[in-house]
Order: C-alpha cells, then sequence, then structure tokens
C-alpha cells in the first residue's frame, strides 16, 4: 500500500512518518519510508551563503529536478517492496510552490503524475501556519516566514488534486496526530472509506 503524506513546513510529516513505520514493523508488517524532497533547504542556503540570488523560476527548475528524480526513485522501490511505503512529499509539493511562485503548472509534472503509480491515500496534514512557524523557529533549522507558510497552504489549497486529499488535523500533540495517520492507513488498508471528523479536518 502507498501512502504519500503532504503539507505546509513544520506541519509534522517527517515525525509522524516515521512513527507511522515504525508502528507499523511493531504490529509485525513490512514497512518502508521514502523522503522525496527538492533540497529547497540546502538551495536557500547556498543562495544566503553564497550572496547570489536564485530567481524563482531557477530555484523551481533545479527543485523540481532533484524532486522528480527522487520521486521516480522511490516509485521504483516501493515497486519492489511487500508491504506498507510512506512517501514524505511527492509532486503535489512541487505543484504547491509554483502556485505560491505565480509559474504556471506546466505539463511536466502533471504528466508524470498521471504517468506514476496512483497512490492508495494521498493525506495532508493541515495545520494553522501561525502554529507551523511556531514549530520551525522552535527546532531552529529553516527560514520560513509567515508569509511564504501561509502563501504555501493557500497553494496547496489551489490545487485541482487537493478536494482528493485526505485532511487530518496536524495542530495536536505528536501522539495524537501518528494516531490520526495510524487510524488513516488502517482504515484504507480495510477499505473502510473516510476516517472520523475527529481526524479529518474539513476546509470551510
Amino acid at each position: 500500500m502507498l501512502i504519500v503524506l503532504t503539507g505546509i513546513d513544520g506541519a509534522g510529516k517527517t515525525t509522524a512518518a516515521r512513527g507511522a513505520v515504525e508502528a507499523a514493523r511493531l504490529a509485525g508488517s513490512k514497512a518502508l519510508l521514502l523522503r522525496n524532497h527538492a533540497g529547497r533547504r540546502n538551495l536557500t542556503q547556498w543562495s544566503a551563503r553564497s550572496g547570489i540570488p536564485l530567481s524563482p523560476r531557477l530555484a523551481d527548475a533545479l527543485e523540481t529536478m532533484i524532486r522528480t528524480f527522487n520521486v521516480v526513485v522511490s516509485h521504483t522501490r516501493a515497486s519492489r517492496f511487500t508491504g506498507l511505503v510512506v512517501m514524505d512529499r511527492h509532486v503535489y509539493c512541487q505543484l504547491g510552490l509554483r502556485s505560491v511562485r505565480g509559474i504556471p503548472r506546466g505539463r511536466f509534472l502533471p504528466w508524470l503524475l498521471r504517468r506514476l503509480p496512483k497512490p492508495d491515500l494521498v493525506i495532508h496534514f493541515d495545520l494553522a501556519p501561525e502554529q507551523a512557524l511556531e514549530r520551525i523557529l522552535l527546532r531552529g533549522t529553516d527560514t520560513e516566514t509567515l508569509d511564504e507558510l501561509t502563501a504555501l497552504s493557500e497553494g496547496y489549497r489551489a490545487l485541482p488534486e487537493f478536494p482528493g486529499f485526505l485532511r487530518i488535523d496536524a495542530g495536536g500533540a505528536q501522539n495524537e496526530v501518528l494516531e490520526a495517520l495510524t487510524d488513516a492507513i488502517n482504515g484504507a488498508a480495510a477499505g473502510a472509506g473516510p476516517i472520523s471528523e475527529r481526524q479529518s479536518t474539513s476546509l470551510q
């Protein structure tokens, strides 16, 4: 089973993904965590150190190349694995960033989405940008601003694929978010359909 996680920085995707995979392994199931990063943090840090600004289109081109490579490699690994596969980030994340930067979706990434195996579930970690910023400042590894986080949150919601995402409330404690994620995965595995109102956040 293939699960994809999306959400703004600070939403807790990676932490919850690790927890879900560990929980599955402890329960005796085979599980694999794959990360589809785009190198955005490294590119931002390099730009700041070098004093060479990256235009939105150049940054997108570099990130798209890295993200596409990682996504294709991850799907190749997933196709050879029997068990639960959790992907932290995907092509949807790059499309959301394009919306923020005012860059058209283009043809390649939507084409790639159609060609790749469809995930059993795409789960969006729904979190207020203000709370995400608090988490980011606490960990001290990123340089996101509230405006950037707000724009990315809106960028996700603007995706035509977004209505098909399952949204879980990522604003609670880590154990609560992990429980919601685990319940969503178990529900998908059992073909039980949408999870409860407590676990799924309806957008206004």
